[in-house]
Formats: structure tokens, C-alpha cells, sequence
């Protein structure tokens, strides 16, 4: 019984030399990995000497007991010291850069055609019947005399158009004719020596029927001056022009112009 007590007491030695040389081992491989060591506190050692037991047996000779290893605390590294965090300045904020607002080009204001002007239909003014006339009550007929001069042209101008140098014939005769009644009425005048007439209408012709009568030359006294010219119409007849109204004998008249006429002279 004491052996096997003895054998048991040293089994358990060896058991925990090998595990300490496994905790050494383990703690230099993976020092993190070691539970922190904690000061007063011995490591537990077997038992020296085993337990006795009170028998009683006979007496042996003592049996010496085997020589133990010295044993050696186990050695722990020293801890380390908590590695401090680093420490990072504070992180700045993103700095962006400012944010314009898009350019763009300046927007030109539509350009529309010229408007025109609304087109209205043109307005015309309401038809009315048209106005008749005011019907004016007419003059009083009025007896018909007519006024002239006979010239007889210079030979610088012969056969032209012009009085230039003329000279006024005296005794000339010329002839009034109207066509205004069914029949055809002529009446003859002579001028004087200023080469002036002046003419009666016979009282058949008023002022009604002046436009339808005619003022012609019909002879000069002169035999070197007798070719009636057609100045002013004093060869195929003048249409009689109006002058003025007179009273003569408590008579209305008017008094129509024509000419002046003048004859052709003849010059060697």
C-alpha cells in the first residue's frame, strides 16, 4: 500500500512538470493567449509525503524515499503593457468644392412676325336711290346779240395764225346763222371803222337756242384784203361765247363774243 501511494504521489509529480513545461511552451508561442498572472497565489504542489495510514502491520524496514526534482516556480513572462490606441487627428469634413449653378447662355425672347393689323372688310355707305337734282326754276328767255372785230393781216404774217401788225377793217361784212327753228336763219352785220360789229339775233332765237348759232365772214370791201382767213373760225363759223347779260328796251338780253377774225392780204 505505501508504494502504490508513493507511485501515485509521483505520477501526479510528473503530470505537473509536463503540464508546466506545456503552459511555458504555449505561453512563449501565444503570449496573448496566457491568463494574466495573478500575484499571492502559489502554485499547488503535491503532497511530500502521502497520507499514512493507521494500520497496523508489521514492522518494515524503512524504505527510502526517491529523489524529487527540485522544483522551479513557473516563470511567466512579464505582461505587457496595454498597447495604446493610436491616435488620429479628428477627421475633417469633406471639402467640396462650391456648387455654381450652371451657366447658360442667355435665353433671346422669341422673335414673332409683326403682328398685322386685323383686316376689315371695307365699309361701304348704304345704298340710297340716287338724289335727284335740285330742279332750279330757269332763267327767262333772253334775246341773243352777239360782238366781234375784223382785222386784216399784215403780210409779215400771211397765212399764219397771228394779229401781229393787223390793221381793222372798215365795211367788212359777216353773217349770223341759227339752225335752232325748222328754218335756217341768217342775219349779216358790217363793222366800223375799228373793224367792230355787233349783231341782232332775230327775236325766234333766245338765249335757249344760243349754242346752235354761228358767227362767219362773208366779204371785205378791200380787194387786196378779201380771202377770209379760219383764225378763231371766221371761215367755217364760231361758236358764240357768253359775255354778259344787258336790258336793252326793257328787253332781257345777252350779249355773246366771238373772233377776232381777220382776212388774207396780198403781197407782191
Amino acid at each position: 500500500m505505501g508504494f502504490a501511494a508513493a507511485a501515485k504521489a509521483v505520477l501526479l509529480l510528473q503530470l505537473s512538470v509536463f503540464l508546466l513545461s506545456t503552459f511555458t511552451v504555449s505561453a512563449q508561442i501565444l503570449p496573448e493567449a496566457l491568463p494574466p498572472r495573478y500575484h499571492g497565489v502559489s502554485p499547488v504542489m503535491a503532497p511530500s509525503h502521502p497520507p499514512s495510514h493507521h494500520h497496523h502491520h508489521h514492522p518494515h524496514s524503512p524504505t527510502p524515499s526517491p529523489t524529487k526534482p527540485p522544483t522551479h516556480p513557473p516563470v511567466y513572462p512579464p505582461p505587457k503593457a496595454p498597447t495604446p490606441a493610436p491616435l488620429y487627428p479628428p477627421p475633417k469634413p469633406p471639402v467640396h468644392p462650391p456648387t455654381r449653378p450652371p451657366v447658360h447662355p442667355p435665353t433671346k425672347p422669341p422673335t414673332l412676325p409683326p403682328t398685322k393689323p386685323p383686316v376689315h372688310p371695307p365699309t361701304y355707305p348704304p345704298l340710297h336711290p340716287p338724289a335727284k337734282p335740285p330742279t332750279y326754276p330757269r332763267p327767262p328767255r333772253s334775246l341773243v346779240t352777239v360782238q366781234g372785230v375784223v382785222f386784216c393781216k399784215s403780210c409779215k404774217y400771211a397765212g399764219v395764225d397771228n394779229l401781229s401788225g393787223a390793221k381793222p377793217i372798215l365795211g367788212a361784212t359777216v353773217k349770223l346763222t341759227c339752225k335752232n327753228t325748222k328754218y335756217k336763219q341768217v342775219v349779216q352785220a358790217k363793222t366800223d371803222k375799228n373793224g367792230y360789229f355787233f349783231v341782232e339775233a332775230p327775236k325766234t332765237v333766245t338765249s335757249f337756242g344760243a349754242h346752235k348759232c354761228t358767227v362767219s365772214l362773208l366779204s371785205s370791201p378791200l380787194a387786196s384784203c378779201s380771202k377770209p382767213s379760219n383764225l378763231h373760225g371766221g371761215l367755217k363759223g364760231a361758236t358764240l361765247r357768253f359775255e354778259k347779260p344787258f336790258t336793252a328796251n326793257k328787253l332781257p338780253y345777252i350779249l355773246y363774243t366771238v373772233g377776232p377774225f381777220a382776212f388774207e392780204p396780198k403781197c407782191y
